[in-house]
C-alpha cells in the first residue's frame, strides 16, 4: 500500500479507504453529492411561475426586486437565476437596463 500511495502521491490512508470501499461496495465510482444548502426560493415554485407569467419581460434584478417587495426576502440574481433554471422558466433578455417603474411610465 505504501509503494501505491507513493505512485499516485496520496497517503496511504487514502489507498486503504479505496480498499476498503471496493471490497464493500464493488466499486470505486464516486458517491453522489449529499447535502448543500437549499434554495431560499424552495417553496414558492408556483408563486415564482406565476410571477413569470405575469411580468414576462422582467430583469433577474427586477424580479429579485420584486420579490423583495413581497416577500420582504432579498436574493441575489444569481440565487434567482439558479432558482429560474432549476425550474426551466426562461426569462427574456432586455437588453435595455432601465429600471422597471421608468418603462412602466414610458408605456
Amino acid at each position: 500500500m505504501r509503494k501505491v500511495a507513493a505512485r499516485f502521491k496520496v497517503s496511504k490512508n487514502t489507498v486503504q479507504e479505496l480498499v476498503k470501499r471496493k471490497r464493500e461496495e464493488g466499486t470505486l465510482q464516486p458517491k453522489p453529492a449529499k447535502g448543500g444548502k437549499p434554495s431560499q426560493l424552495s417553496g414558492y415554485e408556483h408563486q415564482i411561475e406565476e410571477m413569470v407569467a405575469e411580468y414576462p419581460d422582467y430583469t433577474l434584478a427586477e424580479y429579485c426586486e420584486y420579490w423583495e417587495e413581497k416577500t420582504g426576502v432579498r436574493l441575489s440574481e444569481s440565487a434567482m437565476c439558479r432558482f429560474l433554471q432549476k425550474q426551466q422558466l426562461t426569462v427574456k433578455k432586455n437588453t435595455q437596463e432601465q429600471p422597471r417603474s421608468e418603462r412602466n411610465d414610458a408605456k
